[in-house]
């Protein structure tokens, strides 16, 4: 090698062979510059060694000229070699150029970066660990280069980066920790495989606890779950599940942390985000870590809706959370019970009958353990209990009632819970809902709080209603209950008895005021006491009161109704008229207030088999002389009269709001059928003790 000037920097044949468009010559230059330093290096030149540096970087790794580039690459880590010794004091000028050319728009340049910067590194080992974060950042740029031999560069770069990072004992994991957290948001699936490999091989690593830094780490790895790469995929579910054993063995994991990742993506996330969220929260609940007591509404946020998903894994996934979530006592009093009922009414709204089901049996649950609690909450139970009842669901509709009927069990929540029930039948809607759920609402009602109970706290909250119209409906509907539900039995048998049994008047008493509101109604509620006497003269007070297309559909009704296994005793009574006058004359009454109908043929039929030579001396008859007259007369009698007078304001006031409806409606030119409402209210479904029937069919 020809010795260089003493002014000169660089033998001039180093110089020229450093820019040569040749490899071989450019690598020779290289093992001449190395051989130079090293020799400065021995001597102490370190001025000499510093400005053989600064040439390599200004005239050649920043040159213009691509060849330069490439030899000042080679040059800069000969230089690095020779300094093993000396690798502090001289990185900081060696390292920054190669990481630049790493980015360099040609490809063969950024080859040489990899190269020179691998180099570099190998030598300077603990050293290098300063130039760490710059040099990660340089790799998550280049992992996904285009150029197959950059790539292979990059990968045995990056494979000595992991050797050197997780043996050094200087590594700072704080400071790279956010920076890893920040690439994880990156959508290329390169780099996404790129970062997992880094995640992977640092928890591999004894002496780094990652489970420190899974918060930061666990969305980037769920987010990795959806990239379009199986490969990628594949390595975040592994990273994931190594986690998860790892937690399940340790005692130091910030599970709230975790837990708040995770749930938002338990919710929100695709089938297998989903899965693997809810896997790690059923592991979290399993466990019954405090610390997840605050997020215990957050999570069954995320499992309520999880139980009706369409993946059959994540709905099994869930189940077994929501068991473990209900199983665990001893947490439930340091629970936020108002953010838990929270949850539960809003999923009440569901479209989906599991979720809505399971969050029924929640409100049970919590009534159970903190009735108090859920109590005060009824302004935002009731109303999503009551949504429940219109669910296509009938299996939900039922478990509200059930918990409904739970809430009621409390005096103080019977009446208005009731007044609220009476509500949700109001309007188009409410009709609706009375016609298809009806029949159920009552007799579940019945069957949880008893029969008695749940039809004269109905009864009561009616008789005052302002709403004629409603109350008209809604009294058949019950009306139509009482004489065909099997849960509603003990009471029509109580009523037969009403002539004789105190409990039965009283229970007559307490319906008779809102039966009022229909005449149907009213007169099959005397029928089915055998209050024969008033129901004659009811009968007869439609002759001062007016008889309107409403009533007639109602007597309508009345007469089918006759025919049903509920009135047998009555039928088999019109054989004696000696006994029941009374009977008799209330039937040929409704005869005569019918027009030649379907029913007036139905009655006439029927009272045509009453034995003629005994009506031949109905006239000469009375209760007195012709038999017994508990049936006809009954001790209640007297408490019956006064009522005439009640029934026939009713029926006046009736009368009057139909025509001030018929007048609105020929005002506002509105349809015909916009008058059916009420008769279409009371065709609901029954279930009679014989089978089951259609109101509008009686």
């Amino acid at each position: 090698m020809r010795a260089a000037s003493q002014d000169q920097v660089l033998p001039t044949t180093v110089l020229r062979g450093i820019g040569d468009k040749l490899y071989d010559k450019r690598k020779s230059a290289a093992l001449e510059v190395e051989q130079l330093v090293k020799q400065h290096a021995a001597q102490g030149n370190n001025d000499r060694i510093g400005t053989i540096v600064n040439k390599l970087v200004k005239d050649y790794a920043f040159s213009a000229q691509a060849n330069h580039r490439k030899g000042g690459l080679l040059c800069l880590a000969a230089a690095a070699v020779a300094l093993a010794e000396q690798n502090q004091e001289y990185l900081g000028k060696v390292v920054p150029p190669v990481l630049s050319s790493l980015v360099d728009q040609d490809a063969r340049v950024r080859y040489y970066a990899c190269e020179a910067l691998y180099n570099i590194a190998k030598v300077a080992r603990d050293d290098f660990m300063p130039h760490f974060p710059d040099t990660f950042d340089a790799l998550f740029r280049l992992c996904a280069d285009n150029d197959s031999a950059v790539h292979q560069a990059t990968t045995f770069l990056d494979n000595l980066m992991k050797d050197i990072a997780t043996a050094s004992t200087s590594f700072d994991m704080a400071g790279f920790v956010p920076q890893l957290r920040e690439y994880l948001t990156v959508l290329d699936s390169k780099k996404r495989m790129f970062l997992i490999s880094w995640v992977t091989v640092l928890a591999s690593v004894p002496d780094i606890d990652m489970l420190a830094h899974l918060p930061e780490l666990l969305a980037g790895l769920l987010d990795a779950l959806q990239d379009d790469l199986r490969e990628v995929r594949t390595a975040a579910s592994k990273a994931l599940q190594e986690f998860l054993i790892e937690i399940q063995v340790s005692q130091h994991v910030d599970c709230s942390a975790l837990a708040a990742i995770l749930v938002g993506r338990a919710r929100e996330g695709d089938e297998v985000t989903r899965l693997v969220a809810m896997r790690w929260l059923r592991e979290f609940v399993g466990q019954a870590k405090e610390q997840l007591l605050q997020h215990y509404a957050p999570i069954l946020a995320a499992v309520l809706p999880g139980l009706s998903h369409n993946n059959s894994e994540v709905a099994a996934v869930a189940r077994a959370t929501n068991r473990q979530l209900l199983d665990l006592p001893a947490s439930w009093q340091e629970r936020d019970t108002e953010a838990v009922l929270a949850v539960v009414s809003d999923e009440l709204g569901s479209e989906q009958e599991q979720t809505r089901l399971d969050a029924l049996h929640w409100i049970n649950a919590l009534l159970a353990q903190d009735r108090t609690t859920v109590l005060k909450r009824m302004d935002l139970l009731l109303p999503a209990l009551l949504d429940a009842l219109t669910a296509p669901s009938e299996r939900v509709a039922v478990e509200s009632l059930a918990v409904q009927a739970s809430i009621a069990a409390d005096e103080e929540h019977f009446r208005p819970l009731i007044q609220q029930l009476l509500n949700r039948f109001r309007g188009r809607s409410g009709a609706g809902l009375l016609q298809r759920r009806g029949s159920l609402i009552v007799r579940r009602l019945a069957r949880l709080l008893g029969p008695r109970q749940v039809l004269c706290a109905l009864a009561a909250a009616l008789e005052g209603e302002q709403d004629l119209r409603f109350a008209c409906a809604l009294v058949q509907a019950l009306n139509l209950i009482l004489l065909t539900a099997p849960e509603l039995n003990n009471l029509r048998t109580l009523l037969k008895q009403a002539a004789a049994n105190s409990d039965g008047a009283a229970l007559r008493a307490c319906l008779y005021k809102s039966w009022c509101h229909s005449a149907g109604a009213v007169l099959s509620l005397c029928l089915l006491s055998q209050a024969y006497g008033h129901a004659s003269e009811l009968v007869a007070a439609f002759a001062d009161v007016p008889m309107t297309l409403e009533v007639l559909v109602q007597v309508d009704r009345l007469v089918q109704l006759l025919e049903t296994p509920v009135f047998t005793f009555l039928r088999l009574q019109l054989l004696q008229p000696a006994r029941y006058p009374a009977l008799i004359r209330t039937c040929y009454g409704i005869l005569m207030l019918l027009p030649q109908s379907h029913a007036f043929k139905t009655l006439h039929a029927r009272l045509h088999s009453v034995p003629t030579q005994a009506l031949l001396q109905l006239d000469t008859l009375s209760p007195k002389d012709g038999g017994p007259s508990l049936q006809d007369s009954p001790p209640g009698s007297q408490d019956l009269r006064p009522l005439l007078d009640l029934f026939r304001k009713q029926q006046e006031a009736h009368a009057a709001d139909e025509e001030r409806r018929r007048y609105d409606n020929d005002a506002l030119g509105a349809e015909p059928g916009d008058g059916d409402l009420l008769r279409n209210l009371s065709g609901i479904d029954v279930e009679t003790a014989n089978g089951r029937a259609r109101a509008e069919s009686l």
